[in-house]
């Protein structure tokens, strides 16, 4: 899920966890790392952990824990008690350096590929009646649910392999100090992981079979505990959840996510934004970030260029800036659809990867 950078999956994934924001060779590891980390070094990171059952905090925590959510609290403190504190979670959960310089077009190379196209087909051709339904009941685009499925996890081919008990324990009361959001990154996780001891609890599955990222997300779409809780669906009707092997849960699942959000049936991400220099007042387009703020009289008055469609729309816009390390940046006008997808990972790069592999999918598809 997967940087870390802030996500509002965590406030609300929401932190989709990805720490992919940036362009250094750290980052691009640390990310790689966050789908898929070698069996050995899971294996390694497990036999070398140190338990909870060591550490008087997480047991006290434990036992209000089990207060506070009325469950037992025997099982709470012996399941936490068996997780292990893995360093190698908290290192990758390191911010980039200070400095580090942002790349579209880099970071667009890691998921527009023709690995995640050809599988985005093969997953819409197998899927295309669950999508069709989940655009109807939802209101959200087939290419949209796609582009996020494969830009997680390509499709389930990398759902992580890191226990998700370990990770949010490791997180919730060893996550590192010279992190600038330390304490309220930990707290964070300390909430995730309840939410997931809870979900186990009451499902009555084994809390150590779970697998995901370095960040706690798990299955297809890289939900978190928390929001497995709100916006999970079991769009199969087989009545249970699961996001690791239930295409049509997952589907449903993401296309729930982002109806919560506030996505609207029928209006586009963004647009295409050229610039007016006479009047160009890019200091203030850029100031609220990626929250659409502007109408399009204000947007157009700042001087961004806008034409067609784009003219026509009744609501709000930012002014989205995608760097090129060196080289010229490029610009969209977002739309609060835009918006709505940073809501599942706080990146404009994150929305337009998923924006453009669930383009390049759709039209990678055979003309039926």
């Amino acid at each position: 899920m997967a940087r870390l950078m802030y996500v509002p999956r965590f406030s609300a994934v929401a932190l989709t966890v990805f720490a992919l924001l940036a362009t250094s060779s750290q980052s691009a590891v640390a990310a790689r790392k966050k789908h898929k980390a070698p069996a050995s070094l899971v294996e390694r990171n497990a036999m070398r952990g140190t338990p909870f059952s060591t550490s008087d905090e997480a047991m006290q925590w434990a036992a209000e824990m089990a207060q506070r959510r009325e469950v037992d609290a025997g099982w709470v403190q012996r399941t936490l008690g068996e997780a292990q504190l893995l360093p190698t979670v908290a290192r990758l959960m390191q911010p980039a350096p200070a400095g580090t310089p942002k790349n579209w077009r880099v970071y667009r190379s890691r998921f527009i590929d023709p690995i995640r196209i050809n599988a985005g087909v093969k997953f819409w051709q197998e899927n295309a009646a669950l999508l069709e339904r989940a655009e109807r009941e939802y209101g959200v685009p087939a290419d949209i649910i796609v582009g996020i499925i494969g830009v997680e996890t390509i499709y389930g081919q990398q759902m992580g392999t890191f226990r998700v008990i370990d990770a949010l324990a490791t997180l919730g009361f060893n996550f590192p100090p010279s992190h600038p959001r330390a304490a309220e990154r930990q707290a964070y996780f300390r909430s995730e992981l309840e939410q997931f001891l809870l979900l186990q609890y009451k499902a009555g599955t084994d809390p150590f079979k779970a697998l995901g990222s370095y960040a706690g997300a798990m299955g297809m779409p890289q939900f978190m505990p928390s929001s497995w809780a709100k916006w999970a669906v079991d769009f199969d009707g087989d009545g249970r959840i699961d996001l690791s092997r239930s295409t049509a849960d997952v589907i449903g699942s993401v296309a729930n996510y982002f109806r919560s959000y506030g996505w609207q049936s029928g209006m586009p991400t963004h647009f295409a934004v050229d610039f007016n220099a006479a009047t160009l007042d890019k200091e203030a387009l850029l100031a609220p970030d990626i929250l659409p703020t502007f109408s399009v009289k204000s947007f157009t008055e700042k001087g961004a260029v806008l034409s067609g469609q784009a003219l026509e729309h009744q609501g709000k816009l930012a002014l989205v800036e995608l760097q090129n390390g060196a080289a010229e940046p490029q610009y969209v006008a977002g739309t609060e659809n835009f918006y709505v997808i940073t809501r599942y990972n706080w990146s404009s790069y994150y929305a337009m990867a998923v924006i453009e592999l669930g383009r390049e999918v759709k039209e990678a598809l055979p003309a039926r």
